[in-house]
């Protein structure tokens, strides 16, 4: 072997295993969508493309509003269809009492959510926009507060309601510079490496906020032993492969690990929560034989606390049926989805 070829060897051998070493650092790193998100007190990401087929045979056709309706007229988009991966950063605002509520959202959506009839809707509506680093913003009205939308790529729409264009515009920012893996904010830094591998729905940090009241986290009013500013790594992972296409016929794993300041309070905080369990399965048994409530049975069935020095562990099992009742879309996105009227704030505030 002449010293050319060896040489044009050893070339291509480094190429490949920078390549290699690329694509290792890009599978574990964060999804696009969630690396894009600005720094933020809590973050949420679900993958609806396997999360819509897990309940496939449990949804109930959606029913549209006359203005959601048109939306979906004008511009071709229905998001309970179209709508693949959603990211969403929820920032905690210091006047938990104004057109905000207790938490503001910036998100990015993910699929066939672009095009120019979507252009045309958001210039239509909006009251004004902004060119930003070769994007437009589209500031439309909603609720007493400003929802700022823009196109940032060929699937991907951004939209956020804080009360500056800041967290917009690191959304933007960060596009521009995606491919670099580790691009992304300091919560994802933090905690996504606890994140279980081959989860579709996941969050980190201040994860109870939507659902805070007075300082704690209340959920169909119970009020659970958890603060609301406590970091919270949640996830749902598939107990069974995806097969055929991302079709999930087993059941989802929930699991929510808090991390709790030391661990006598995390002591505290496991026993409160095994307390809690113990209730829902005395109260589960004797509810009616309906597909939710089959689903709330098998949950806390299968409810288990553990601590581990200052992180406390509740883990479940959760079957379709328990969420057979509702839409795929989760209502409390509805407001930053341009041309659906529900706001999340003030759901969340209620």
């Amino acid at each position: 072997m002449n010293r050319r070829t060896r040489r044009t060897l050893l070339i291509a051998a480094a190429v490949l295993l920078m390549l290699a070493v690329a694509i290792f650092l890009r599978s574990k790193a964060p999804p696009e969508a969630a690396r894009l998100l600005p720094e933020s007190d809590g973050m949420v990401y679900i993958n609806l493309r396997p999360l819509r087929a897990f309940l496939r045979k449990d949804l109930k056709p959606p029913h549209y509003d006359p203005e959601y309706k048109a939306f979906i007229d004008a511009t071709g988009i229905n998001w309970e269809r179209d709508l693949d991966q959603v990211a969403v950063a929820l920032h905690r605002m210091p006047n938990p009492n104004g057109p905000n509520g207790p938490v503001a959202y910036s998100m990015v959506f993910v699929g066939s959510v672009t095009g120019r009839k979507l252009n045309d809707w958001l210039a239509a509506h909006a009251e004004a926009r902004e060119n930003y680093a070769g994007k437009t913003i589209y500031d439309i009205p909603s609720h007493g507060r400003t929802v700022r939308v823009s196109q940032i790529g060929y699937d991907m729409v951004a939209v956020s309601n804080t009360p500056t264009p800041e967290q917009i515009h690191s959304i933007i920012d960060r596009h521009n510079t995606a491919a670099w893996p580790f691009a992304r904010s300091t919560l994802l830094q933090r905690y996504y490496r606890d994140v279980p591998l081959l989860s579709i729905a996941w969050g980190v940090g201040q994860i109870g906020l939507p659902f805070s009241e007075s300082g704690s986290v209340s959920i169909l009013g119970l009020q659970l032993p958890i603060p609301d500013n406590t970091a919270i790594i949640a996830s749902l992972t598939p107990t069974l492969p995806l097969t055929n296409g991302f079709h999930l016929e087993g059941l989802l794993r929930c699991r929510v690990e808090e991390i709790a300041p030391s661990e006598q309070v995390a002591a505290g905080q496991a026993e409160a929560l095994h307390t809690l369990i113990t209730l829902f399965q005395q109260i589960a048994p004797p509810l009616a034989d309906t597909p939710i409530n089959n689903g709330f049975r098998e949950l806390v069935k299968t409810a288990q606390v553990r601590r581990r020095k200052q992180r406390v562990i509740v883990s479940a099992t959760i079957s379709p049926s328990l969420f057979a009742p509702s839409d795929l879309a989760p209502s409390g996105l509805q407001e930053k989805l341009p041309g659906a009227t529900t706001s999340p704030s003030d759901s969340a505030s209620h």
